[in-house]
């Protein structure tokens, strides 16, 4: 069995775990740490078609580590604490009928570990951007955050920007309106969500690993390249180069 130590405690055997999340302390030095745990993780379950590698941003206290536990572990943390580096997370969904596996970290929101989420944009072909519909300076900052995965991801990066919090509607600070209108302005596509009750959490997720999943089959990612951020699983054909499929189902996106 592998096993990956986060914050110095053993976990379960990852070969046992369809669903993981832990937190990884991530020391200013440690540039090898993403590809090592990618590399030991991959090998843990490797019965997929593709993996998706997703990355996590937005202002500190959005609930970025609550939307990756209540999709990996369909539970809520009402208190968690700040996340230091970056927290991991994996799970697999069928899209299409093939197996897909979500590889995704979750980076801390603060300016002092700004330089080291920068470093886990590279080779994600998923991002949710996160905001705290309750809070208007986490919205006025989704600019920032915007420019920096622009600069420093993927271009072909399929970004979803999601209003965490909308169980707290009666405490809205951002209109519903304005994030679509964000979203439009800036080609991203939109959900409002909430981690406490899980809606539009699994949304969040799936709709933007079907989306990545139609980009393959429209030939934009190059999938012989590590940076692409998808890897060929061993459920699929090593030479399987896609096509178009039939359209991706994938679940409502209303936030009622």
């Amino acid at each position: 069995s592998l096993f990956v130590s986060g914050c110095g405690k053993p976990v379960r055997p990852l070969a046992s775990c369809p669903a993981l999340s832990f937190p990884i302390l991530l020391p200013l030095q440690t540039s090898l740490l993403p590809i090592l745990v990618e590399r030991v993780l991959a090998r843990a379950q490797m019965s997929y078609d593709y993996l998706f590698k997703f990355i996590i941003i937005g202002d500190t206290g959005v609930g970025k580590s609550c939307l990756l536990l209540q999709f990996t572990d369909k539970r809520f943390q009402p208190v968690h604490d700040l996340t230091i580096g970056v927290e991991f997370g994996a799970r697999m969904v069928t899209i299409d009928g093939g197996h897909i596996k979500l590889q995704i970290w979750d980076t801390a929101g603060q300016e002092a570990f700004r330089s080291i989420t920068r470093s886990y944009y590279r080779g994600a072909p998923g991002c949710l951007l996160v905001y705290d519909i309750t809070r208007r300076e986490t919205f006025n900052h989704l600019v920032e955050w915007l420019e920096d995965a622009k600069q420093h991801a993927n271009p072909n990066m399929t970004i979803m920007l999601v209003g965490n919090k909308c169980d707290l509607a009666h405490r809205r600070a951002v209109s519903r309106e304005e994030g679509e209108r964000f979203a439009e302005e800036n080609g991203l596509i939109f959900l409002e969500a909430s981690a406490k009750t899980a809606q539009n959490v699994e949304e969040a997720f799936v709709i933007t690993a079907t989306r990545i999943h139609q980009k393959i089959q429209e030939g934009l990612f190059d999938l012989s390249q590590e940076s692409s951020g998808v890897k060929v699983g061993y459920g699929r054909s090593q030479g399987a180069t896609g096509g178009r499929d039939a359209a991706v189902s994938n679940r409502s996106a209303c936030c009622s």
